[in-house]
């Protein structure tokens, strides 16, 4: 029996429409509007609605305020029917070393993040694999800060989602984060899934000519990137998967210098400002990525997060253009996606 699209949750993630001088109020009707389900509701843009509904600038660290404010974002959302599934991107969290300023400052982030997700309902955390400098290499002290984080979430019944950052220091593929997972060994731990990540980082490099991971055959690329989607498939049960997102890649003109450039490598810089809506000009195998999620039963949250530089040269101010048409590709990506899963069953 084929899966219908329409029973797969679709959400928007904030920070993913519009342009620095839209409030969140504006994106939020965009998203309703065009039928997405939910939001990803992104720190940045719960800082700026802060700062406006205030009416004086908001530090990062000024909880207090930033839980009276995401009080009013949840009654926005609920005013529009929409639920916020997630509160991202909680970055640069584990492996500092014990005693250190950083692991401190980790810490005490954590415990305001989670006094957010309190004011808000929202009950789950992503937290993007780290691309710190100065973490341990090793994957148990990776797992015991998470494990640490997750038993920090458990008392208010909420959960995390660990991401893999294709550009991160120490676990840039999804095997990579799935194995810390795993090593948590926490039933509130589970996957963020994302298309770019994968695509962008297996099978993708904007630092080269052909914008392809060099020094293997293009043939023995594409096998290489088709086993480690069926290993996923086979090994990742769909209940560890927490949500999917999706984007794509631009081919730029130029390729990128293979350089850190204001803290960030260059699939770091790439996944900044050049990841549009699938089927708006990229170039990535994401769907062959998204298929595989889908093999694995997952039918849960499928969220569009994407970092558009063209965003205003391609869509100017129509915010309700483009979350229309962020929820045409997406139905066409999972109708693609789920076909494909079925004649492969």
């Amino acid at each position: 029996m084929t899966m219908s699209t329409t029973q797969v949750p679709l959400a928007f993630a904030s920070c993913s429409i519009g342009l620095p001088k839209h409030t969140l109020h504006q994106k939020i009707e965009a998203i309703r509007a065009a039928g997405f389900q939910g939001i990803e509701l992104s720190f940045p843009d719960l800082l700026s609605y802060a700062t406006l509904h205030f009416g004086r600038d908001v530090a990062e660290d000024d909880y207090d305020t930033l839980c009276e404010a995401a009080k009013a974002v949840k009654d926005l959302c609920s005013r529009h029917e929409l639920v916020i599934m997630v509160l991202q991107p909680f970055a640069n969290f584990e492996g500092w070393p014990a005693g250190s300023r950083e692991r401190q400052d980790a810490f005490a982030r954590a415990k305001g993040w989670i006094r957010i997700m309190d004011a808000t309902g929202i009950d789950m955390l992503q937290v993007g694999s780290s691309d710190s400098a100065g973490i341990s290499s090793s994957f148990s002290d990776l797992a015991a800060d998470l494990r640490e984080l997750a038993d920090m979430l458990a008392p208010h019944g909420f959960k995390l989602a660990y991401e893999n950052w294709c550009w991160a220091t120490r676990a840039p593929t999804w095997k990579e984060v799935w194995e810390i997972v795993k090593m948590v060994d926490r039933p509130n731990i589970g996957l963020c899934l994302d298309t770019f990540q994968t695509a962008g980082g297996e099978w993708g490099d904007p630092t080269t000519a052909s914008r392809l991971i060099e020094g293997v055959s293009a043939a023995d690329l594409t096998v290489r990137y088709k086993d480690s989607l069926e290993e996923l498939s086979r090994t990742v049960p769909s209940d560890n998967i927490y949500f999917l997102q999706i984007s794509d890649a631009y081919k730029m003109d130029e390729p990128l210098a293979d350089v850190v450039e204001q803290g960030l490598r260059p699939r770091g810089r790439w996944s900044h400002d050049w990841r549009p809506l699938p089927y708006d000009g990229g170039y990535l195998p994401i769907v062959e990525f998204a298929e595989a999620v889908l093999r694995t039963g997952f039918r849960g949250w499928v969220s569009v997060e994407v970092f558009d530089g063209k965003f205003k040269e391609k869509y100017g101010d129509d915010l309700m253009g483009f979350a229309h048409k962020a929820k045409l590709v997406t139905d066409q990506l999972l109708a693609t996606a789920l076909a494909s899963g079925d004649k492969t069953k």
